[in-house]
């Protein structure tokens, strides 16, 4: 069946998705869901096929065509394509099998992932395979071969037998920017760090929102070695690259649902770091009130997990608990968060004390895990490197391979609409709520305003007076603003004892 493309011009948001009129769909029997293929020259994919019962929309003979679905193609407007109906994949049989709560086999899991990364699955159909996951969690054995076919189903960077360094953190803290403190100092010590990171989900920022204030952070995996090579490291965007692409697509899955489940967590975070080569992996979990894994029992348990089956996967894995009770930094947002970075490399007296004894404390880790440093000497090696000027050098260095410059901290320049948000009483600051904090700061903004956010003039356990200023919100409109202040006077998340 061959129809005229009509280029919709909207974006689906990720899922690949074609429309046809309801005349031609009653023709052809076709309805709503069904999985089609689309050809093109010698492009084709499998999409999934909505009906359109409004006339003027997309006509009959026409195929409306989503943004995702013409960049795919590569089709323009006005040309013909070939629709064909194709069955339903092997893969629907075996997410119903985990949903039954059996154990799937290494071939059965490599069909699931291998059908999400060429779109063969729909987002509703993908949804039921996190589902049964977090409700039928995996074994090891399943956790492992679920980090295997991710890492199969994409690029991989290879480097020869060299140690290479990565990190890791699970998220959840508002503000914490230890990454791109940490990558300099190791990359200064001699050793390979190609670090791949996220841009924000639920965040006011990721370590790529951040390091894109500064320089480009998407490259290709060519791009990436010879970075890698000048400079000993990198901070780039995972989600330019086909690492493991299998991964981004369950993760938007999860956070509509707003779930999290533990093999999926444990596959996603070692498969990323598989593909970029990794032999040496720091893994950073915040613990306590308010953070992702807030008992400590399920923290040691994560320890574990990450430790054996990263062993598996030909990693060695350490293991650090850190408080994630409170947010890390003074800033909170793109711009506000390269200027703390920036102030602690530079060894200026305003940069945040936590962000700094944190990175040294991981970089100091590292060290030692790439044989940098005795054990008991790494933190006092890294310390060293950092008051030396050399972490900065090498930042900067990093900076100029990824096609930016250097600035001065003072150069990055914030939202120009501001409020302060005072101490209603006299006493005690005990508790400022990573939840609440990042909310207020995406409504103000962040990150996609990179000078949009938040930042913290007093931290957890400072004593403050009455009038005196706690954070000050920043926003690029007079409205963001508003709306962030309505956030912060329905959520709260300062405490005052």
């Amino acid at each position: 069946m061959k129809l005229k493309v009509k280029n919709l011009n909207v974006g689906s948001g990720g899922p690949l998705v074609a429309i046809i009129n309801y005349k031609d769909a009653e023709i052809f029997d076709l309805h709503n869901g069904d999985r089609i293929e689309l050809k093109y020259g010698k492009k084709n994919t499998i999409c999934i096929l909505d009906i359109s019962y409004v006339g003027g929309m997309v006509p009959a003979g026409r195929i409306g065509l989503f943004k995702e679905l013409i960049k795919k193609l590569k089709v323009v407007n006005n040309k013909l394509v070939n629709l064909e109906i194709v069955r339903s994949p092997k893969s629907i049989k075996y997410i119903k099998k985990k949903m039954d709560g059996a154990t799937l086999t290494k071939e059965e899991i490599n069909e699931i992932i291998s059908d999400v990364v060429d779109n063969k699955l729909s987002e509703f159909e993908l949804a039921f395979f996190v589902a049964a996951t977090y409700m039928r969690p995996m074994n090891n054995e399943e956790t492992i071969n679920l980090a295997k076919a991710m890492v199969d189903t994409g690029d991989v960077l290879k480097w020869g037998k060299r140690k290479i360094m990565d990190k890791h953190c699970i998220g959840g803290v508002a503000g914490n920017r230890t990454t791109m403190v940490v990558v300099p100092i190791i990359a200064a010590a001699g050793l390979t760090i190609p670090k791949t990171s996220s841009r924000s989900i639920t965040s006011p920022a990721g370590t790529s929102d951040t390091m894109e204030v500064l320089c480009s952070v998407s490259f290709d995996k060519q791009q990436i070695r010879k970075i890698v090579k000048k400079t000993n490291g990198c901070l780039v965007w995972g989600g330019a690259v086909n690492f493991a692409p299998a991964d981004d697509k369950i993760i938007k899955v999860e956070h509509s649902f707003n779930i999290d489940a533990r093999s999926q967590l444990l596959s996603s975070i070692l498969a990323k770091k598989a593909s970029v080569g990794a032999t040496h992996v720091l893994i950073d979990i915040p613990t306590g009130k308010g953070s992702k894994i807030e008992d400590k029992k399920n923290a040691e348990l994560l320890k574990n997990d990450f430790k054996n089956i990263g062993k598996k996967l030909g990693m060695k894995i350490q293991i650090v608990f850190t408080n994630g009770t409170e947010p890390i930094g003074m800033g909170i947002g793109p711009v506000l968060e390269a200027r703390d970075v920036l102030l602690v490399l530079k060894n200026d007296h305003l940069g945040p004390l936590d962000l700094r004894k944190k990175s040294l404390k991981m970089a100091g880790i590292m060290l030692e895990m790439g044989g940098k440093a005795k054990k008991g000497n790494g933190e006092k090696m890294a310390t060293k490197i950092l008051h030396s000027g050399k972490a900065y050098e090498k930042f900067i260095q990093i900076i100029k391979a990824q096609g930016g410059k250097e600035v001065l901290p003072s150069d990055l320049k914030v939202g120009k609409f501001k409020k302060d948000i005072k101490a209603w009483k006299r006493g005690r600051v005990s508790k400022i709520g990573n939840r609440e904090i990042s909310r207020i700061a995406r409504v103000a903004g962040a990150p996609k305003d990179i000078g949009a956010g938040i930042f913290l003039h007093k931290k957890t356990h400072t004593y403050v007076h009455k009038g005196e200023t706690i954070f000050t919100i920043y926003a690029h409109s007079k409205e963001k603003l508003g709306f962030a202040l309505e956030t912060y006077k329905a959520l709260g998340g300062i405490e005052i004892n």
